[in-house]
């Protein structure tokens, strides 16, 4: 039997409003330009404004795609939907995104495998694509990080208003100084196709491992606690995630890069074969570590994170969208995407573009 592959037939994104400088993020936490880029690799990113959730962000997103790809709307018969922000904590954001596309009734998928989503997004697509359960696939990575940010005067972040943060507030900014400087708000698109092309999936490792949930998680609003929100909750900041950066550092340089070099074995393939590393973008140092441990040239692994800041399940839908727009990402390449998220959930996937 044939194996059927699939190909992506178009792309898409959108962030929503004008970028937020680091300069402008001195103005309500204390920090600079310097400081944040020489961590992170980060200039700027986008907010999203209060009342716009992730499923509008998608939208936008996913109209550029389907324009991207010459098809109707109503051709697409799946919806796959990655976040970690979603619009309320149920129903999920697939279903609201098919209704705004004008396709209810079309099945959505909702998964939360976080910054690791367009790994297990991949091998779902596959799945639906072998089983004949789809043939044309519309995959969202959207966040909408602003709802956790610890400051409130989000008129401060304006440098035209002219004022900043009072000490109060910048003191209670600053105990989220470290997390809140990482993220940013957007959406990416892709619409993939079934083909018998040589295209799609060819190999793919990936793992999770709940033992190490809590180097990044949201303390507040699980149902383990009756009501899932206290009265106290918000006063206790336990809507703002705990991170602990430095072992998520560690974890990511020492796990994606050894992940990689078992997967090209196990595809008898050399990384040098790789035409293109398509990493979720967290952290500019951690990429850059990971290129120069797996001997990469700069050119096989592009970044945009000094100009969005970490998207989370957005980022390698967006880097994709911009990269394949720009020509630097082709057809007939063999990309390998590398990302670790939250829960944690990591790994790598060869895939055939």
């Amino acid at each position: 039997m044939t194996k059927i592959g699939f190909e992506i037939i178009g792309t898409g994104h959108y962030v929503p409003g004008e970028p937020v400088t680091n300069d402008d993020l001195a103005r309500v936490i204390t920090t600079s330009d310097e400081w944040i880029y020489q961590r992170s690799g980060i200039r700027q990113r986008h907010y999203a404004p209060d009342g716009v959730g992730v499923s509008d962000l998608a939208c936008e997103a996913a109209k550029r795609a389907i324009a991207s790809a010459r098809i109707a709307p109503s051709e697409i018969d799946y919806i796959l939907f990655a976040t970690m922000t979603p619009d309320y904590i149920f129903p999920g954001s697939g279903a609201l995104l098919g209704a705004k596309l004008g396709i209810p009734g079309v099945p959505a998928l909702d998964i939360r495998q976080q910054c690791a989503a367009m790994l297990f997004g991949l091998q779902t697509i596959d799945g639906l694509i072998q089983t004949g359960a789809a043939k044309t696939i519309l995959f969202v990575g959207a966040e909408a990080h602003a709802g956790f940010m610890p400051w409130e005067d989000w008129g401060a972040l304006d440098p035209k208003n002219g004022r900043s943060a009072t000490p109060e507030a910048r003191a209670h900014a600053d105990r989220h100084r470290n997390l809140a400087v990482l993220f940013g708000d957007g959406s990416g698109a892709l619409v993939l196709r079934a083909t018998d092309r040589d295209a799609g999936l060819r190999g793919n490792k990936i793992c999770s491992d709940g033992r190490f949930a809590e180097l990044l998680f949201v303390p507040g609003g699980g149902f383990r606690s009756r009501p899932y929100w206290k009265p106290t909750s918000f006063d206790e900041d336990l809507h703002i995630p705990r991170m602990d950066g430095r072992e998520l550092f560690k974890f990511a340089v020492t796990k994606l890069p050894a992940t990689a070099r078992e997967l090209c074995a196990s595809q008898g393939l050399a990384i040098e074969q790789i035409d293109v590393f398509l990493a979720h973008q967290a952290n500019g140092r951690i990429n850059e570590h990971i290129r120069k441990d797996l001997g990469v040239p700069v050119e096989k692994l592009p970044s945009n994170i000094d100009r969005f800041g970490n998207t989370s399940g957005a980022t390698v839908p967006i880097l994709i969208d911009e990269e394949m727009r720009a020509g630097r990402v082709k057809k007939g390449q063999l990309a390998m995407v590398l990302a670790l998220g939250t829960g944690v959930h990591w790994g790598c996937a060869l895939w055939k573009l």
